[in-house]
């Protein structure tokens, strides 16, 4: 345990029949999992957290790799596990405790959406700047968009594209990207996290025959100048947290815990950050609705030497590529600091690359190995970098979650867990689409 002299927690042995040690924990209120928003939860109150793996931050996990081996950080490459985490949002008190905690710089976005076929790179959102295509491609886009729109309601995110960007546009980007991004569920979800696609018509038709003022959640936003580790150390230093402490089953009757390492912990009240449709199963619940769907992402981190069209952007959308990854983000664009601190680093590249996949279709090492490769090619034959230095892939089981039509299975879940005192919450204990400031805020107001 971790946290010093003000735990709230108390620990106390019981033996077994031949003499074998368990060890119980109690506590008034108890936090499952100590990734961004379960670490905020425990921040100063002192509730012990059990978390399943080693370290704290869950996906906002920094982490170094170097290309000869070496230990030292100045010699490394910087990636984070899930990919790039950038910190946007608008709550002036919450991002001055960021800023206390870890001083933050202040990022104005940079992204594009890169269509192979025409060797084009696109403004993001690309749909903004459609005075960058051909002009057979525009004219398709103003008949199609001039019109009103249909007073049918979409249901699914497939029918959503199409209802707000015809098909053109459809058929250029959304759909395929889409069927990327989901792993092919955009006919079968609701349309959820609709921010990240602005849909003014008006702004659209603007930018048939000029550049269009920057739209979005993430015009600008912030990382930490230390990197999102030292962010979570930060928390995680006023955190009463326990490692190592995966969740095997929960009573939620007698409100005990039961860990995988044989140890139990008692509570009042059980504050959960794991994914929603695991909790359910730890809880031993029978008769919900089927769980609604979620996405699992490979993230590759390359770091590589970079070639002649490598771009400056912070991360780009892609449509179609021949790996099937959606998103390439560039953490040195970003930062500097991400890269090894050696001479000719102004020659290198940081990079993350993500490929969505369904439940259940985890590539094995051979599988993951192969398709690094093949994500290798390719982008070397789009001119982004050269020879890699260092690639290391990540899987995140729960990446993104989703809701089916009319499912109702989320809110019949977080009910019948707040009927025993147990309050999930975060993007993947309330299965829904956030970054790490509305996460710290679920946390910090729990």
């Amino acid at each position: 345990m971790s946290g010093g002299p003000n735990t709230c927690c108390i620990r106390f042995f019981v033996y077994r029949k031949g003499n074998i040690r368990k060890e119980v924990y109690l506590s008034s209120t108890v936090i499952l999992g100590g990734g961004v928003t379960g670490l905020c939860a425990g921040y100063r109150r002192k509730r012990a957290i059990y978390e399943g793996q080693g370290v704290p931050g869950g996906l906002c996990a920094s982490y170094y790799v170097s290309a000869d081996g070496n230990k030292d950080r100045r010699r490394s490459y910087r990636f984070e596990k899930g990919g790039g985490h950038w910190i946007f949002g608008h709550d002036k008190d919450l991002l001055q405790t960021v800023n206390d905690l870890s001083p933050v710089k202040k990022y104005t976005r940079r992204a594009s959406v890169y269509f192979p076929d025409l060797d084009l790179r696109v403004p993001y959102p690309f749909q903004n700047h459609l005075y960058l295509f051909p002009k057979a491609i525009r004219d398709k886009v103003k008949n199609e968009l001039r019109g009103p729109l249909s007073k049918v309601e979409p249901v699914t995110l497939h029918e959503w594209m199409i209802h707000h960007f015809g098909n053109t546009l459809c058929e250029l980007f959304f759909l395929p990207f889409h069927e990327l991004y989901t792993a092919g569920l955009s006919d079968k979800i609701t349309p959820e996290d609709l921010f990240k696609n602005p849909s003014n018509r008006s702004v659209i038709l603007q930018g048939l025959t000029r550049k269009t003022t920057a739209v979005g959640y993430n015009v600008t936003y912030l990382y930490p100048k230390q990197g999102l580790d030292h962010l979570m150390g930060q928390i995680e230093g006023q955190c009463d947290i326990n490692y190592n402490k995966r969740a095997e089953k929960i009573d939620v009757r007698g409100k005990n815990i039961f860990f995988k390492d044989g140890s139990e912990a008692a509570y009042k009240k059980l504050i959960s950050t794991v994914p929603l449709s695991e909790m359910t199963d730890l809880c031993g619940f029978k008769g919900l609705k089927r769980n609604d769907p979620y996405t699992s992402v490979l993230v590759y981190n390359i770091g590589a030497r970079k070639a002649k069209k490598c771009p400056t952007d912070h991360w780009v959308y892609v449509p179609q590529s021949q790996s099937g990854f959606h998103r390439i983000g560039f953490y040195s664009n970003v930062d500097a600091e991400f890269l090894p601190r050696t001479k000719g680093q102004e020659e290198l590249v940081s990079i993350y690359v993500e490929k969505a996949f369904l439940p259940g279709q985890k590539p094995g090492k051979i599988q993951i190995d192969r398709l690094g490769r093949e994500i290798i090619e390719e982008l070397k034959s789009w001119q982004y970098i050269k020879e890699a230095e260092v690639i290391s892939p990540t899987w995140i089981e729960h990446a993104y979650t989703w809701q089916r039509p009319r499912s109702g299975w989320k809110q019949e879940s977080l009910h019948r867990l707040k009927e025993h005192n147990i309050h999930s919450i975060g993007r993947y204990g309330a299965w829904k689409f956030q970054g790490i400031l509305d996460s710290m805020r679920d946390g910090f107001l729990s």
